[in-house]
């Protein structure tokens, strides 16, 4: 077998399970569900887990080694941070002949916290979000000016949770929030608000070299106010936040793929860091439907192929996750914004650009992915 993936369920396993066998790659999916995303898309051979990388880290690792030598896998493709960091924590449990395309467990904990890639991005010349660091629920808080602003985790995944980012609007809900976080979020970034759209820069970095850059702009969010982004558009490289991202990645001697997220403050025009995402991302379909095919890349290039440098793709290309852009206009319709807002709302769901548009999970000649969520989204399937 040529690849195995984890976290079969992803939105981000299966544009990459569509990328690699549409590459001519042998591709297995590991998913602790009977039936997940990625595992009933056309010619990938199903696998099953039962170890949860959140729970017991170690026995996932050694679970998911134990099936890589048993598949002869070539490379082995974790997708999310929790079992990413299991893989990478429980490396002698996976065989050695068997690729492993990230960069040490080191490096990749430090790309994942938060607090510590403020200084890294500053160095490379990004802007930063005005930011209080939380050691403990009982730091001072700041002024009531300071806020609306947001509260994150230095990490995404600590104490065997995944603890999300949250927005608080006074002091008062951002010190009741605080009180509801396990001590091992601990620091916790508050950070005022940033105004503006989230850009991202994608880079796949590969024994030094940079072998294909990529960047995309949310236009919608769930929720809205800010967070998993349901609809994005391909847009032209940014020259300074190109370098500033080549300066982060090689300041880190990054292997690898990683996502640079920003803000692109609509006061100053500048690009404000966000975080770094060490792993495939969420809206890597857009990546690939624009000319940037990072998941072969990627895999070519652990298999140590010469990969020549992806230097153009098509910008203004289009994507949407159906079923987060469903609940990402009903959360604009639940939330008032008054006849006119609805219909707004209404007007941008069902309005776009068929020549550049595409869907995410939907897909004429792999039909099967869409239906298993439509399924799972309406409680019909788990």
């Amino acid at each position: 077998m040529d690849a195995l993936l984890t976290d079969g369920n992803e939105r981000a396993a299966l544009a990459a399970v569509r990328s690699l066998t549409r590459a001519g790659f042998e591709v297995g999916v590991a998913s602790a569900r009977r039936f997940s995303l990625a595992g009933v898309s056309r010619g990938v051979r199903r696998l099953h887990l039962t170890t949860d990388p959140l729970a017991d880290p170690a026995g996932y690792a050694e679970e998911i080694g134990g099936l890589a030598r048993r598949l002869e896998a070539r490379v082995l493709l974790p997708v999310t941070d929790a079992s990413v960091e299991a893989v990478l924590a429980g490396g002698r449990h996976i065989p050695p002949a068997v690729a492993l395309p990230f960069p040490d467990r080191e490096t990749y904990r430090k790309a994942s916290d938060k607090a510590a890639m403020l200084d890294c991005a500053r160095r490379a010349g990004l802007a930063v979000p005005e930011t209080v660091l939380m050691v403990n629920a009982e730091t001072p808080l700041p002024d009531a000016d300071f806020f609306p602003a947001v509260l994150k985790p230095h990490r995404s995944v600590v104490g065997g949770r995944h603890l999300d980012v949250r927005f608080v609007d006074s002091r008062d809900q951002c010190d009741a929030v605080l009180h509801t976080l396990p001590e091992a979020a601990f620091p916790v970034l508050l950070q005022r608000r940033v105004r503006g759209r989230g850009e991202g820069l994608f880079v796949l970095r590969w024994n030094g070299r940079v072998v294909a850059e990529f960047a995309h702009r949310r236009l919608r969010e769930k929720p809205p106010e800010g967070g998993v982004s349901v609809y994005r558009e391909s847009i032209a490289l940014d020259r300074a936040l190109v370098e500033a991202g080549r300066r982060m990645l090689q300041d880190l001697n990054w292997q690898g793929v990683a996502m640079i997220e920003c803000k692109r403050d609509e006061q100053t025009g500048r690009h404000v860091f966000m975080e770094v995402n060490g792993r495939l991302w969420g809206s890597l379909q857009l990546a690939i439907d624009a000319g940037v095919d990072f998941p072969a890349l990627l895999v070519a290039c652990a298999l140590g192929r010469y990969v020549p440098a992806v230097t153009h793709y098509h910008v203004g290309v289009r994507s949407r996750w159906f079923w987060g852009d469903v609940d990402h206009l009903y959360l604009r319709l639940r939330n008032g914004g008054g006849g006119r807002g609805k219909l707004s709302a209404l007007r941008d769901f069902f309005r776009f650009d068929r020549s550049r548009h595409r869907e995410e999970v939907w897909r004429w000649r792999d039909p099967v992915p869409f239906l298993l969520e439509s399924l799972q989204q309406l409680g019909l399937a788990r």
